[in-house]
């Protein structure tokens, strides 16, 4: 898998991803906060299949010199 994600990118969809995840275990505890797994697997792991889909990169290309 080829990593499309910038680090500041992956940084705030762990935060979010984590602040969804709490919404099931206080607050309104509702399972609406599993909705939270995405941007946490896709911030961990690097890999956004929409930013492929679409053809985008928020991450820096490698310059080769």
């Amino acid at each position: 898998m080829d990593v499309n994600e910038a680090t500041w990118d992956r940084a705030s969809r762990i935060v979010i991803g984590l602040g969804l995840l709490t919404l099931t275990f206080v607050g309104p505890r509702s399972l609406w906060g599993l909705i939270g797994v995405v941007p946490l697997v896709t911030g961990v792991t690097g890999f956004c299949p929409l930013y492929r889909l679409f053809g985008i990169r928020t991450c820096p290309t490698e310059t080769k010199g």
